[in-house]
């Protein structure tokens, strides 16, 4: 499992200091490039080997807000590895360490140029085998 951390800015926010529910989608998706950057997976290397990653679907719940100044803690792990996807368990807690947030991402693997389904590096789906 990876964890990355977050600060809730203002920007995050709506008027009432709650963070806007689409930014946890935000917060996901830098933990998830955080770990591929910790396995030595850089996104602009992957997009010159004609490999981009778009989100095919997602499933979230919120169980209770984040708010303006908190430090938020991203868990990420793959619970489904495909040729051509990775499905994500997300789950954003608080400090005290409350689940705020959980999310299933699948992320499915592209050409970038074609944006048709392609395979998954082989040396990517070997890093993530020894991690998972």
């Amino acid at each position: 499992m990876h964890q990355f951390s977050v600060r809730v800015y203002y920007e995050d926010t709506d008027a009432g200091g709650i963070v806007y529910y689409a930014n946890y989608l935000k917060f996901m998706e830098r933990a998830r490039t955080e770990w591929l950057r910790e396995l030595g997976f850089e996104q602009d290397s992957l997009m010159e080997q004609s490999v981009a990653f778009v989100v095919k679907r997602v499933e979230m719940h919120n169980y209770a807000p984040a708010r303006f100044n908190q430090l938020l803690s991203i868990e990420s792990e793959v619970v489904e590895l495909k040729g051509a996807s990775l499905t994500f368990q997300q789950i954003i807690k608080n400090s005290q360490g409350n689940q705020l947030v959980s999310a299933e991402i699948q992320v499915a693997c592209v050409d970038p140029e074609k944006m048709r389904a392609r395979k998954l590096p082989r040396t990517l789906v070997g890093e993530l085998t020894r991690v998972i």
